[in-house]
Formats: C-alpha cells, sequence, structure tokens
C-alpha cells in the first residue's frame, strides 16, 4: 500500500468570501487560484488559495455558507492549520507585518525543533506560519510571484494540520493503522505524526484534550483536511483498504480540479483524499488563475441560475501591480 504523499488541502468556513479573499490576497500574499462554487450547494462560494501555480498541497479553500452561525473552537476539530515560510528570518519579517496590520498573533515560539508563528483572522480561524529553516521531505511550492509578500519571506505552501481530540488512543489507532502515519515526536499534550517522505508538508500535530467541550462547526473553523494521492488508480486502492477496516466512505467524488474520497473518521472530524491532478490550469490561462466564476463541465448548463445565486466578488489581479512591501 502506497503511503499519502503528503497534506493536499485545508477547507475552511469563513463569514465573508470578500473579506476571506482580501486577508489572502492584501494580508497574507496568497494568490486566488480559482474562483467556484461548492459543488454540494451552489449559492456557497468556493475559494481556494495557493501557491503561484496551483500546485497540490499549497491550497487553502473557504466555503461562505449563507446564514451558518460562528463556530466555536473545542475538542474534536481539526484546530489549525499551516502555512511554510522559506526561514526563521521569515517569521521575524511576518511578526512585524502582523503588528504593522493589527493581525492578531502569538509571537514566535519552537516545537517539535522548528519556529513558528501562530496568528488568526477575522473571525478568529487558527493559523501558524512555519519555518522550512531545516526541513527536509515533502517539496514546498512557489510563492505568488507578483503577489506584496517579498519571495524570500512569502508562503509557499501548507505545513502541518492540527487535530485536537478527546480520545487519543482511538485517533492513534486509526492514524496508524488506516492511514499509515508514524508518531515521531511528543511534547506535553501533543503529539508528531508523519506519512510519505515526512517534513512540514507531510504532518499532522495531533492535541489529546479530553477537558474543553466539544468543538462546534461554524465560520471560524475548519471544514475538512485532505491528502495527497497520485491518481484515481491511487485513491481506489484507499476505497478498497477503506472497506477492509469496514471505515464507511463516500466512495468515488469527482470534483474536476482533483478526484475525492471521503470519510469521518471521529467526531467532527473529516478526512479527504485527493489526486494531485488535474489541477486548477486547465480552463483558466495562468495569467488570470481565480478571476472569473470557473465551473465545472456538468455545471455549465447551470452557468445563468449559479450567476444568480452568488453574489459577484471583484478578483481581477491581473490589471493590478503589487509592490512588495518589506516591513520595518
Amino acid at each position: 500500500m502506497n503511503q499519502l504523499k503528503g497534506v493536499h488541502h485545508i477547507t475552511a468556513i469563513t463569514s465573508s468570501a470578500e473579506k476571506i479573499y482580501d486577508f489572502f490576497t492584501n494580508v497574507l500574499g496568497v494568490r486566488l487560484v480559482k474562483k467556484t462554487v461548492n459543488q454540494d450547494d451552489i449559492q456557497t462560494y468556493h475559494l481556494f488559495f495557493a501557491d503561484d501555480e496551483g500546485s497540490p498541497g499549497t491550497d487553502m479553500t473557504f466555503f461562505d455558507f449563507p446564514g451558518i452561525p460562528k463556530g466555536v473552537h473545542g475538542t474534536d476539530e481539526i484546530s489549525k492549520t499551516s502555512f511554510r515560510v522559506p526561514t526563521d528570518a521569515s517569521l521575524d519579517y511576518w511578526v512585524k507585518r502582523f503588528n504593522r496590520l493589527n493581525v492578531k498573533h502569538d509571537g514566535i515560539k519552537e516545537q517539535f525543533g522548528t519556529k513558528t508563528l501562530s496568528f488568526e483572522d477575522f473571525d478568529e480561524q487558527q493559523y501558524q506560519l512555519i519555518s522550512d529553516e531545516n526541513n527536509k521531505g515533502v517539496a514546498s511550492g512557489i510563492p505568488w510571484k507578483k503577489g506584496p509578500i517579498p519571495l524570500e519571506f512569502a508562503i509557499t505552501g501548507l505545513g502541518p494540520v492540527f487535530v485536537r481530540v478527546s480520545n487519543f488512543d482511538y485517533f492513534k489507532a486509526v492514524l496508524e493503522q488506516v492511514y499509515l502515519f508514524k508518531e515521531i515526536g511528543k511534547e506535553g499534550s501533543f503529539h508528531l505524526f508523519e506519512m510519505g517522505e515526512g517534513g512540514n508538508g507531510a504532518q499532522v500535530i495531533v492535541e489529546y484534550n479530553a477537558i474543553l467541550p466539544r468543538a462546534r462547526q461554524g465560520y471560524g473553523t475548519v471544514h475538512h483536511a485532505a491528502f495527497r494521492v497520485e491518481d484515481r488508480a491511487a485513491l481506489d486502492a484507499w476505497m478498497t483498504r477503506y472497506e477492509s477496516f469496514r471505515v464507511p466512505n463516500s466512495g468515488f467524488v469527482e470534483r474536476y480540479y482533483f478526484g475525492s474520497l471521503y470519510a469521518n473518521i471521529a467526531p467532527q472530524i473529516l478526512f479527504e483524499l485527493a489526486t494531485d491532478g488535474p489541477g486548477f490550469m486547465g480552463d483558466e490561462p495562468y495569467e488570470t488563475l481565480g478571476e472569473k466564476l470557473s465551473l465545472p463541465p456538468y455545471f455549465e448548463a447551470q452557468r445563468e441560475e449559479i450567476e444568480r445565486l452568488v453574489r459577484p466578488i471583484d478578483t481581477i489581479r491581473s490589471t493590478k501591480v503589487f509592490e512588495k512591501e518589506y516591513e520595518d
């Protein structure tokens, strides 16, 4: 059985597609590579932010479900998303940037021998930056070349996924026996698990916490985490593996930009396995990725209806020049 290749994407819920677009574009300097709709709820935007070319392992995506309440953080949730930056010095840059832009953060800290910087957005969605200074393992992506962040400090992809659970022994067994993760470190109540080639792009950090109340999903929380597989054949093999462990799953789901397989493996924790391709470059040129409302072919017949349901959002950047913003 081939191991999972690393983190594929994280999907979260936002209170505002417009505000999250502004935050990722103008504060974090991460490129919007696809503006589409939730394929299971076509009145809901689905925005994909990724590296310069929309590479697998670099994208964070958002739903803006109409009328959804604010989420509550607690135990039994995917609790935090990490983004990779090139060096420890990058974190010093981001502290200054966050201070200037009034982004709430916890300062630079160290976990499992690596420098990190935790922060949050306007919904109290939890993130961290993690330094690739001494990283080995899965390669990261390419920073947004035309974005506002100097390339030597810019976000390049996704780092470890944080999961907080009330039943650690069960969750550990699932990670190791079903998903073939290996536990490689422990600090207090945090346990570091690794898949595939390892490194920042192929890790899950599990926090055992049986004290906090159970989290409640809503805006400001993560919807699901996805891990990388090579192709449809690999996805089919994982489907067979799920069946051998009697893990209830979605079966193959065609998402057009990738193929998917979903499984709820613990209370409120949804894992997706997703193929590396075909990716985001098939229906839009590189220069204008994410600028138009993109729909999978099987939704094109509904385009007029969908465009009436979702409000327009101006995501045109190809006509703009973002000056690189150095922080004093």
